[in-house]
């Protein structure tokens, strides 16, 4: 969303979504939950993340972000360099991937990205 709205709640992050925005956005929370069922759930640069480790620091977090026609996924430049192959028909960054909302989330792949970033960090 362009406009920087401070959210007060998560769920108020989440209604101010466009309706695929928030279904996509909503997934991606059932991915990272399925993953760590005790993640911490907060804001970030005003977007949520999920701290998969107790008192978790940025570095310790998967990000989530809804924008109109895609939803970003956060979850750290290594996990990105490993999964490259698989990422090659989305949109990355050093960081981030973006998931369009008219495509299915490839849930199978975004839980083993949380897997791999979940084993790095118990390290």
């Amino acid at each position: 969303m362009s406009e920087t709205i401070q959210f007060k709640s998560v769920e108020e992050y989440f209604n101010a979504q466009p309706s695929k925005t928030k279904k996509t956005l909503l997934e991606l929370k059932e991915c990272i939950l399925k993953v760590e069922p005790n993640a911490t759930e907060l804001f970030n640069y005003n977007i949520l993340a999920y701290s998969l480790i107790e008192g978790g620091k940025r570095e310790q977090q998967i990000m989530i972000a809804g924008s109109e026609n895609h939803v970003g996924f956060y979850p750290h430049p290594t996990t990105i360099e490993k999964f490259d192959l698989e990422l090659n028909e989305y949109n990355t960054g050093k960081g981030s991937i973006q998931f369009p909302v008219n495509k299915p989330l490839p849930k199978d792949l975004i839980i083993r990205m949380i897997k791999y970033r979940m084993k790095a960090l118990k390290k």
